[in-house]
């Protein structure tokens, strides 16, 4: 089962039929992406799930209703075992970024987490899960899917956001900082540290 997240709500990819009890169930093949995805913006709908019987085949089939953008992100810590996060639209995020021609995911990553905070000397340590998510770009929605590695780095100077991109701060934060951080950032940010096993 995969989860996608619209507009910080749970859309899910299933190939089992469940009985509906708090949420809509859709059938892949013929439903209208489109008005679900809307139907979720104006908060007609807080959860749904998306049917389709052959689970491998299921990423492949919602990739034919909606447009893709392939992003890379980290999840950084550095020598104190703190982690860097960025604020952005008064939201605590992580840095990522949309993949770039003849790029690798490992380098749209490394270069996206240099861009967006001035942090170098970066590792990659794993490859986590991929997180989803469904947004809107002139008047077009789109499917996020976002490769995040775990890297670390010795980097002993002061992270910087990019301005340019929107955000406000790049920090490293603590277990502690990261349990507060977490009432004000995304599912799909909530999700991947805790499959991360951050506040463990």
């Amino acid at each position: 089962m995969y989860k996608v997240f619209v507009n910080d709500k749970p859309l899910f990819l299933t190939d089992k039929i469940e009985k509906e009890t708090d949420f809509q169930l859709f059938l892949l093949d013929s439903v209208d992406i489109d008005k679900i995805i809307i139907k979720y913006f104006q908060n007609k709908i807080d959860k749904a799930f998306l049917y389709y019987p052959n689970e491998k085949q299921i990423l492949k089939k919602i990739k034919d209703k909606i447009p893709v953008q392939k992003a890379g992100g980290g999840l950084v810590y550095n020598s104190k075992g703190e982690i860097l996060f960025i604020l952005r639209s008064g939201k605590w995020d992580l840095p990522k970024g949309g993949i770039e021609k003849n790029e690798e995911m490992e380098e749209t990553a490394v270069r996206e987490v240099e861009e967006e905070t001035g942090v170098n000397g970066l590792e990659i340590v794993r490859k986590l899960p991929k997180t989803y998510h469904i947004f809107k770009r002139n008047g077009k929605y789109k499917l996020k899917i976002t490769t995040w590695y775990e890297m670390k780095t010795d980097f002993e100077g002061t992270p910087v956001g990019q301005l340019e991109e929107g955000i406000e701060k790049a920090v490293w934060l603590n277990k502690e900082q990261i349990r507060e951080a977490m009432n004000n950032s995304y599912e799909n940010i909530k999700l991947l540290i805790d499959e991360a096993g951050v506040l463990k």
